[in-house]
């Protein structure tokens, strides 16, 4: 089956996590990435966190599937040659290096369009280019410091908290490759490749528009009135921390459910919309908050919102999370059970609908992975496993045309 990025080729000369993710996604979707690495060594993530000695570890292959793993040292002469290969018959550049990395190796911008004038150069930077911060070495957790999601994350009585999702990385690689295929649509107008960014404080913050939406409004009037600290606390001049408030001005809590004292996920996340009030109402037990004028309104329930939620923890303590979310989604109530990655590894629905794939590993053998969180009507997804390293050095180098001979020397060069 053909698939919509069949005949991009893409040099993958990124690591760790925000740009794997970004290339791994296009891989799926059919480009031909070529993870471009450091001889006997490669990404680093090969080696973090390893949980079988000798294997790749899971945080190298859950980022990297269908890729093909080039070695090359790029310090070399010959090294040099052979990227200079690569780009003439390439289309995309992702890198993720230091600044100014890629000037020293002696491929700066101006070199690579003359090498290849439709290239698309695209880079996961940690600030954007003239940012007083633009050399500062940027990793997950400080993105989502410099991206405003951490000083809106937690409850307001303790200091800010980062989230366990990946808004620094991963974020910023789906930001990415939304980039690159933009790109590639517009050179498919004009002929011409251009250079493509992305920032991690960028991305953070794009994730982060409600909460700038909230600091606008609390500068006009001085208060947030979905927030919990609204109408019995106080506010200053910063959004503040919420705790597990809903953000849209849906009020919404995480809840206690029958066996929480000894499961530290037996929660349900409730949430209290304004057209929803009265199915509440009839499956709480409580019809007579449905008209009472106390509790009709969101605003007349605004100072009594714990109390109502203390009432649905009371009517939730022998049900279990699943049997509560049974129960509250005949009623159409917003809801959700707390899934631990457990639960979810495990999930049928997510195996059955290829958001959680089993692949299986030349060296490590079995492991689950995610699969593409977009689905298609017409496109089947096939996830693959991640290459060893240098697996596919010789092939592609027959892709650019070198010899058996010239692989040789490649190899006795140590340039590969």
């Amino acid at each position: 089956m053909t698939k919509p990025l069949d005949g991009i080729r893409i040099i993958d000369f990124t690591h760790v996590q925000a740009g794997p993710a970004c290339t791994q996604l296009l891989a799926w979707y059919g480009a031909d990435v070529i993870k471009v690495e450091r001889p006997g060594s490669g990404d680093v993530t090969r080696s973090q966190l390893r949980d079988i000695p000798g294997a790749d570890a899971l945080y190298f292959t859950m980022l990297n599937g269908n890729k093909r793993s080039l070695t090359l040292d790029t310090k070399t002469q010959e090294g040099k040659e052979v990227l200079e290969k690569m780009i003439k018959t390439s289309d995309v550049m992702v890198e993720n290096f230091g600044p100014g990395a890629l000037d020293r190796m002696g491929f700066s911008w101006a070199r690579i369009q003359e090498l290849n004038p439709k290239m698309i150069m695209a880079s996961v930077k940690g600030f954007s280019d003239g940012h007083s911060y633009e050399d500062l070495k940027v990793y997950e957790n400080v993105a989502q410091c410099a991206g405003g999601a951490a000083s809106t994350t937690g409850f307001w009585d303790g200091p800010p908290t980062v989230s366990a999702a990946a808004l620094g990385d991963s974020n910023t690689g789906m930001h990415l490759a939304i980039g690159i295929l933009t790109a590639l649509m517009q050179r498919q107008k004009t002929g011409k490749g251009q250079k493509v960014s992305c920032s991690m404080q960028d991305a953070v913050l794009n994730l982060c528009r409600v909460k700038l939406r909230d600091q606008q409004r609390l500068d006009k009037v001085g208060y947030l009135e979905e927030y919990p600290q609204y109408p019995h606390g106080t506010f200053s001049d910063v959004v503040p921390r919420g705790g597990n408030a809903g953000g849209g001005g849906q009020p919404g809590w995480v809840l206690k459910c029958k066996g929480w004292e000894t499961d530290p996920n037996a929660y349900i996340y409730f949430t209290i919309q304004g057209h929803a009030w009265e199915p509440i109402t009839k499956a709480l037990g409580k019809p007579e908050w449905a008209t009472d004028p106390a509790y009709m309104t969101a605003e007349a329930r605004q100072d009594k919102i714990f109390d109502i939620f203390a009432t649905i923890e009371e009517w939730l303590k022998d049900k279990t999370k699943y049997e509560a979310v049974d129960i509250l989604r005949k009623f159409d109530i917003p809801c959700a059970p707390v899934l631990s990655m457990k639960e979810l590894a495990a999930s049928p629905d997510l195996r059955k609908s290829g958001s959680i794939v089993e692949v299986d590993h030349k060296v490590r053998g079995k492991y689950l992975t995610i699969g593409s969180p977009i689905k298609f009507s017409d496109l089947k997804i096939d996830v693959g496993p991640s290459p060893v390293l240098g697996e596919h050095t010789d092939e592609v180098l027959k892709d650019l045309g070198y010899s058996a001979d010239d692989i040789a020397k490649l190899h006795a060069a140590k340039a590969v």
